[in-house]
């Protein structure tokens, strides 16, 4: 029996849905299954959407063999993941904590009883698996979060957060790409920017990537920061302490297997 359905969403879309929970190796499958049918081209098909735990599968009715492609997504839903790695290298992304870029610092400090110290250290021992990129172009929903600082979300989202703000909510963390409401937990601000439409490759993060938090002071960060601004690449400053940022354009090309569009819809994500 397979432990997977597919479900029409109107005439003109399939979504497969695995398992309804938070795991990277159901969302590894899923994002195997998109790689999978964006490779293989498949006539009338318009857009495939990787989620949590689903995919989504836009198409042409009237360019497409419909029980072709049921049984192209039904074989291929039915395989194995074979790895959770990608084998692509971790994005580092520093983050200056606390102050005025990181209002919530104190708050999730409280919550978790412990020093902003220890929530910092937190936040930046892990690596993240990137599980989706949705709700704005770059917004990647990273966790899991370690669950002593796995704050939720705030009861009343602010109007206004701004670019390169690093949030929490539950298990969750990322990066606003822009400024937007949201309602996350903001711990500090990234002087790198996950979007930028004039880079040769926009996405700073990509689903099924690995990430990596370390800390920056101020100066730091205005470093950075002015660099990135000059350059137009999402680089770092390379120096005794701090790792390289690498450039994803160097890394992976312009690879578009899962990089959103504006039909992009997901499950299962927290609204930031």
């Amino acid at each position: 029996m397979n432990d997977f359905r597919i479900v029409p969403a109107g005439d003109a879309a399939l979504v497969v849905e695995f398992e309804a929970r938070i795991d990277p190796s159901v969302n590894a499958r899923a994002i195997q299954l998109a790689e999978a049918l964006q490779t293989a081209r498949v006539p009338g098909v318009l857009d495939v959407v990787p989620t949590f735990r689903s995919v989504a599968i836009y198409f042409d009715p009237l360019r497409t063999n419909g029980d072709a492609l049921l049984a192209q997504v039904d074989a291929e839903a039915a395989k194995p993941s074979s790895d959770t790695d990608t084998g692509r290298p971790a994005v580092r992304v520093p983050v200056c904590y606390g102050g005025e870029l990181g209002p919530d610092l104190a708050a999730v400090a409280a919550f978790s009883h412990l020093s902003e110290a220890e929530v910092i250290a937190a936040h930046t021992a892990r690596t993240y698996r990137a599980f989706m990129v949705g709700f704005v172009p770059g917004f990647a929903y990273l966790g899991i979060v370690e669950e002593r600082i796995a704050m939720p979300r705030r009861a009343t989202p602010r109007v206004r957060v701004p670019v390169g703000s690093v949030g929490i909510a539950g298990v969750q963390t990322g990066i606003y790409p822009m400024e937007t409401p949201g309602g996350w937990q903001l711990l500090g601000r990234t002087p790198l920017k996950p979007f930028d439409p004039d880079r040769a490759e926009p996405f700073l993060i990509k689903a099924g990537d690995a990430v990596q938090f370390y800390a920056i002071d101020h100066d730091r960060f205005v470093d950075i920061e002015r660099q990135s601004r000059a350059t137009g690449v999402a680089t770092g400053v390379r120096d005794n302490s701090d790792p390289e940022v690498r450039s994803r354009a160097r890394e992976r090309g312009a690879d578009s297997a899962s990089v959103p569009s504006v039909r992009e819809r997901f499950s299962g994500a927290t609204p930031p």
